[in-house]
């Protein structure tokens, strides 16, 4: 599908801050405000005669360590030019006059950062990492707010006047006054940023990677999935264009949920917003602002494209690295005036934008040019790939002679001198090369101490690596070593906010308690005192050993799970995802699944009815999941299994990331019970769950690499190896393999080398 679009060009370069350029905020047709790690927020006007550049008309000083969260506060009779509001990581907030320059408000409260500040009416509302929103009159503070369990990064106002606050604890919440009325949930990481989508709803970006764009409601509408880091900023225009900026060193320009353009930056993106023209601001980690534009006559000259393209390779330059060290840190060609200790030494030199590499020709006394090399591993480029594998390193060697370049594969678990002469004999090269191709691969990876395994054989000659002074080796046969199965152990979801889960129960009892038809479901202050009780237990993990719980104490929790109302229960179901990970509490809930008012299974028919409620869902899920943590629950789950997997069966490719991950964790750790217990029918059900899984282009990496363990894992130790190839499992792992995610690559080449044996 075409998409109509206009691409981006830089228009211009604001310099000026000395650090980081932190926060872009868009001062009307008035300028544009930035703020930055220099501790200073620098005002901008347009310059008139060009329509184009921008000129540095303020510099605000007042904070006393960085600056992030900006506003704009229009003209009015106190600000005739406009003002600023500024947050700071000194935990202030600041309010300046543009007029004069001058700080006319110093807001004091915030305990931490300062992390984001909206304009309500007069009032100023800011957030922080301490967790409140506050909101200050007149300079002084008149509420304060604790609205989320985790730090607050972000906050904005929507046109129909509700405050919306995006956190550290994975949500949005939508607040009217002092109440949230609607809780977003669907990020798996901090929501960072937010923006007002004109005529839809909001966008928030996260360190999970993605752009959401939810309804007021709390639907999500759609989720944008493009950039390989953190996203730190989001915003919209009128035109229904998107930018967002990240740690990958991208802005990314999106429409209709496709993205159009990556604009690559030399430093991190820390804000990207859209002028009312279209033109786009971004703050980098350079501490320059740039200003894009989709307008070819406002577009940069040749000379300023051709600096910033420089600007852009001399940054890729200081980043890249040959065989594990950075390219700026070689030496230059002189290096090579330096005679060489020994025959075949090799020395890696930097020649332009490359690391070449050479090797001590000891008879003719000279440096021999073995080739270039290329690839070497770093922390935000792909690994390579050669005939459609992935390799730690492919290295490029040109032998001389006019003979073509040729590649040179190889990974670092591999056995070198294994490599070497598999790849001389592929070449049809002297194996005298051996040591030289041995001490080349050596050098380049970092791995100067290596050791050869004894148990090596030559493939080609029977023997051990022969490597030169060292004594003769026994042979041995050698053995397999996978790097992520067999999964020992079940995986657990462990955290949980006790606090917030009591407020919970209390706020949904209360409810119950102002109905008349309900009233008989709520609790009394001593069963709401029994469930504080098994919170206190709970919260003391160092007694978990000695602890123990009331019988009353835990038949009131089951009450509720039978007789609350089915959107109440998600609380109560999260307090049982605990209990069960404490050796008393899984014995005491062990008595209620026992006989046939299995409290259990009656949950997860109850919350899987469709159709489900997502909060209901996660939480039985993730409950479910922690049973196999206890032996005493192993018979149950094996006996239940076929039920279990059919209710949450459907679920793997939910839109709610979490609720993925927590059935591809049940799914993983199903495998690890089944290969325990032998039980093929089970483990044939989990594999095919597994592979649904892996073959769904929707789910997110953790949840795909979750199920490619328990495909590998049931393969190598259980009793579904033939079933699975059956399944055409060895295209599964091909694909992994090709995976830009280094663990999907590694399990992929896991199951690859099960697939492989006779």
């Amino acid at each position: 599908m075409e998409i109509d679009f206009a691409e981006y060009q830089l228009s211009s370069q604001l310099r000026g801050h000395e650090d980081d350029a932190r926060g872009v905020c868009i001062c009307d047709n008035a300028g544009i405000a930035t703020s930055s790690r220099d501790r200073t927020i620098r005002f901008w006007t347009l310059d008139e005669s060009n329509k184009r550049d921008y000129t540095l008309s303020r510099i605000l000083l007042g904070h006393t360590s960085f600056v992030g969260p900006l506003a704009w506060v229009p003209p009015n009779e106190e600000f005739p030019e406009g003002g600023i509001i500024s947050g700071g990581m000194d935990t202030l907030v600041l309010v300046w006059n543009l007029a004069t320059g001058e700080k006319v408000q110093t807001l004091k409260g915030h305990k931490l950062q300062v992390t984001g500040i909206a304009l309500d009416g007069s009032d100023i509302v800011s957030t922080s990492v301490d967790c409140t929103l506050r909101r200050w009159r007149k300079g002084q503070q008149v509420e304060i707010l604790e609205a989320h369990k985790a730090a607050i990064q972000a906050i904005i106002k929507l046109p129909s006047g509700e405050l919306v606050t995006g956190s550290s604890d994975m949500t949005l919440k939508l607040w009217k006054g002092k109440s949230c009325i609607q809780t977003f949930l669907g990020h798996t990481d901090t929501v960072r940023g937010l923006a007002v989508m004109p005529g839809l709803g909001i966008l928030s970006a996260s360190h999970d990677g993605s752009i959401k764009l939810w309804t007021l409601s709390g639907e999500l509408l759609m989720e944008m999935v493009g950039h390989t880091s953190i996203v730190y900023s989001v915003d919209a225009h009128a035109s229904g264009l998107i930018v967002s900026g990240s740690e990958d060193c991208f802005a990314k320009i999106w429409k209709d949920g496709v993205c159009v353009q990556s604009i690559e930056h030399p430093g991190c993106v820390w804000d990207a917003k859209f002028l009312e023209n279209g033109d786009i601001v971004t703050a980098c980690s350079d501490g320059i602002v740039r200003i894009w534009t989709a307008h070819r006559d406002k577009a940069a000259d040749a000379v300023e494209l051709d600096s910033y393209a420089s600007q852009l390779s001399q940054y890729k330059c200081s980043r890249k690295r040959v065989g594990g060290l950075k390219l700026e840190d070689l030496p230059g060609l002189e290096a090579l005036q330096t005679a060489g200790t020994s025959d075949g030494q090799t020395k890696v030199v930097r020649e332009g934008d490359n690391g070449v590499a050479y090797s001590w020709n000891m008879s003719e006394q000279k440096w021999d040019k073995i080739g270039e090399v290329v690839d070497g591993p770093d922390d935000n480029m792909k690994h390579p790939v050669l005939d459609g594998i992935q390799y730690d390193y492919v290295f490029d060697v040109d032998i001389g002679d006019g003979q073509p370049i040729r590649k040179l594969p190889y990974n670092r678990s591999d056995n070198p001198y294994d490599v070497a002469d598999k790849w001389l004999l592929k070449e049809n090269l002297p194996l005298s090369y051996r040591e030289q191709i041995v001490e080349f691969i050596l050098q380049n990876t970092g791995q100067r101490n290596f050791t050869p395994d004894p148990s090596f054989r030559d493939p080609y000659t029977g023997s051990s690596a022969y490597v030169p002074g060292a004594p003769s080796k026994s042979s041995g046969v050698s053995k397999t070593t996978y790097k992520h199965i067999p999964k020992k152990g079940m995986l657990v979801f462990d955290v949980a906010q006790f606090d917030g889960i009591l407020k919970k129960v209390s706020e949904f009892n209360n409810a119950l308690l102002s109905d008349p038809e309900k009233q008989h479901l709520s609790l009394t202050e001593g069963d709401m005192s029994k469930l504080g009780t098994i919170v206190k237990i709970l919260k003391d993990t160092s007694h978990y050993h000695s602890s123990r719980f009331s019988d009353l104490d835990i038949a009131v929790m089951v009450k509720l799970l039978k007789t609350w109302p089915l959107t109440m229960i998600f609380p109560v179901v999260d307090l049982m995802r605990m209990i069960v990970l404490h050796p008393d509490g899984a014995i005491e809930l062990f008595q209620h699944v026992k006989d046939e008012n299995d409290t259990i299974m009656e949950l997860i028919k109850k919350v899987t009815a469709s159709p489900p409620l997502p909060a209901n869902l996660l939480t039985s899920l993730r409950a479910v999941t922690n049973l196999f943590k206890s032996s005493c629950f192993h018979e149950w789950l094996q006996l239940h299994r076929m039920e279990i997997l059919d209710a949450f069966s459907s679920f793997y490719s939910s839109s709610n990331k979490n609720v993925q991950l927590s059935y591809a964790t049940l799914i993983l750790n199903y495998a690890v019970l089944l290969i325990e217990k032998k039980d093929e029918e089970g483990q044939s059900q989990v594999l095919s769950a597994a592979l649904e899984i892996a073959e769904e282009v929707s789910v997110e990496t953790d949840s795909t690499f979750r199920a490619l363990v328990a495909i590998g894992s049931l393969m190598l130790e259980g009793l579904v190896r033939r079933i699975a190839l059956d399944f055409d499992v060895e295209n599964i792992a091909k694909a992994a393999k090709s995976s830009n995610d280094v663990k999907i690559a590694e399990v992929g080449a896991d199951i690859e080398l099960v697939a492989k044996q006779s």
